[in-house]
């Protein structure tokens, strides 16, 4: 897919596919100083813990979030 934004920290590598993304809104609500649509890149990988970004990912209901740990 040509349209899968990468952002990447030393222990967890986060993929957002926007086309697929309903904008359920649990990423912003569940960990909002990582996910933040006010700041550009809207998704800060640096500003959580690999479990706690998994976590809220898990619960995105379109699969437009997904990672890879390291």
């Amino acid at each position: 897919m040509s349209d899968v934004k990468t952002y990447e920290s030393n222990d967890i590598i986060i993929e957002w596919r926007p086309s697929v993304c309903v904008h359920a809104g649990k990423c912003v609500r569940g960990l909002p100083k990582v996910f933040n649509l006010d700041q550009r890149p809207w998704i800060n990988v640096e500003a959580a813990t690999a479990d706690e970004i998994a976590a809220v990912i898990d619960k995105c209901p379109s699969g437009a979030l997904t990672y890879k740990r390291k």
